[in-house]
């Protein structure tokens, strides 16, 4: 619901710019997670989507349910914690479900989740969220907090040093809908999707974010 409310707002100050929000905070955006049969254009952030936009991102969607499933079965396979679990307890099972992700993906490879269609329709909806009014200083804010020159590489340990960055919120409602336990991050100038479960990189594209 929150995140709900926040692309809301979002919204309502884009068409507030354009003079089109009154007293009413607008209903949040459909998010784009149908299958490419039926996948239609959406109010967004950048613009409504194009039939060949939404599908493309719909295949995305599709290879992302299946690495969700796959996740989950895994997941549920594991020993189950007590409520009173110690930290080193917790860290072990994670670390057991992450080294289970990692055998269970060992031929993964760049873009198996973001696909060779919808990557570069993101590039094309990012670069048009940084090219907005407020595009420098979010790119400005995201670099800030970024590892820079860190090598990527599909079902890598996020680095447990290495904060995790935020994403802005335009970022957030452009890009199609994630579960729970997965999330877009930045790592430098390259967007990555975090299986936030298993701490374990899924999927990246490098240079998401233009220069």
């Amino acid at each position: 619901m929150g995140a709900q409310i926040a692309r809301s707002v979002v919204l309502c100050g884009v068409l507030a710019a354009a003079g089109g929000c009154n007293r009413e905070v607008p209903k949040p955006p459909p998010e784009t997670n149908k299958t490419p049969a039926t996948a239609a254009s959406t109010e967004r952030v950048v613009g409504p989507l194009s039939e060949a936009d939404a599908a493309a991102l719909a295949t995305m969607n599709d290879r992302l349910k299946n690495y969700v499933e796959a996740h989950k079965k895994i997941e549920d396979r594991l020993p189950k914690r007590s409520a009173e679990a110690s930290p080193e307890e917790i860290d072990k099972n994670q670390r057991a479900f992450e080294l289970k992700v990692r055998e269970a993906r060992k031929d993964a490879k760049q873009g198996d989740i973001f696909g060779p269609e919808a990557q570069p329709v993101i590039k094309r909806l990012l670069a048009a969220v940084f090219a907005g009014p407020e595009g420098k200083e979010m790119v400005a804010s995201i670099l800030d907090e970024n590892p820079v020159g860190m090598k990527l590489s599909v079902n890598m340990r996020y680095p447990d040093s290495v904060p995790i960055s935020t994403v802005p919120p335009e970022v957030l409602q452009t890009l199609p809908r994630l579960s729970e336990d997965m999330e877009y991050r930045f790592i430098g100038r390259h967007l990555i999707l975090l299986d936030s479960h298993a701490h374990v990189v899924a999927d990246y594209i490098l240079d998401a974010i233009p220069e």
